[in-house]
């Protein structure tokens, strides 16, 4: 995994890294893979409550497992078994999950920037940009250490979320209620624990504030996934609010 997950990058760190960049020493590396197989595991293990819905839903196993490979955001994943069960259109649901899909398009305004990925990978690292995936990118360091926490982390949660998404459509009836086991809030702990580093500032700290009471208050009213959405405003409140100011740019992440 470690290995087949930093190669994807590793043509064009050496093509095009800025020469500030120092090579990660072996720790530095086993720490961003720690960290990423964390979250690639706690996320993976909620995978089985997609499953088990997906086959409630009236999905067969393959279909189950092929939705989630093809489509691979849980958000969207769950809207659509979410509607196709209650007995909505094959349209609604179409819909619902492509307007839970335009945040995945916003994560790649920023991780574009570290990757710097061309042909065939930029389809890979589309695919697999994801709220994990780019949370663990864009807290590393450097760019050099985001790329590699990117795609180990991408492609963990890909594995795992897959593989337990299968076993979910499997033994889901005997499992019964997936929140029962605490799965629902595992992904929910690990996503906490990778942003809490990032809350050192003002503006982030008001930032996660705004967002949390924006979730709260639109949670209980809107279809799952929407608040989601909706929060990325307490973003751009705080942004325009600061008179367009920017994060301090370090001297070597200037070409």
């Amino acid at each position: 995994m470690t290995t087949s997950a930093a190669d994807p990058g590793g043509e064009d760190v050496a093509r095009d890294e800025h020469a500030a960049y120092p090579p990660l020493d072996s720790e530095c590396r086993k720490a961003i893979v720690r960290q990423s197989l964390s979250v690639g595991i706690a996320t993976g293990a909620y995978g089985i409550s997609f499953g088990a819905l997906g086959v409630a839903s009236g999905l067969s196993t393959l279909q189950t497992v092929a939705l989630s490979i093809l489509l691979f955001s849980g958000g969207s994943q769950f809207a659509v078994v979410g509607i196709l069960g209650a007995g909505g259109t094959g349209s609604a649901a179409i819909a619902t999950s492509t307007l839970l899909g335009v945040r995945n398009g916003l994560y790649a305004l920023q991780t574009s920037r570290i990757l710097e990925v061309h042909g065939l990978r930029r389809l890979l690292s589309a695919h697999v940009t994801i709220d994990e995936s780019t949370a663990v990118a864009v807290g590393q360091e450097d760019r050099r250490a985001g790329r590699l926490g990117f795609w180990v982390t991408g492609i963990a949660v890909f594995v795992f979320w897959n593989l337990m998404t299968l076993v979910g459509a499997l033994v889901g009836n005997a499992l019964g209620e997936p929140q029962r086991w605490g799965l629902d809030a595992a992904a929910a702990a690990a996503f906490t624990a990778l942003l809490w580093p990032r809350l050192r500032s003002r503006d982030a700290a008001a930032t996660m504030v705004l967002a949390v009471a924006i979730a709260l208050l639109t949670s209980p009213v809107l279809p799952v996934g929407v608040p989601v959405i909706l929060t990325v405003l307490a973003a751009v409140v705080i942004g325009l609010s600061g008179g367009g100011r920017h994060e301090k740019v370090a001297p070597e992440d200037v070409p």
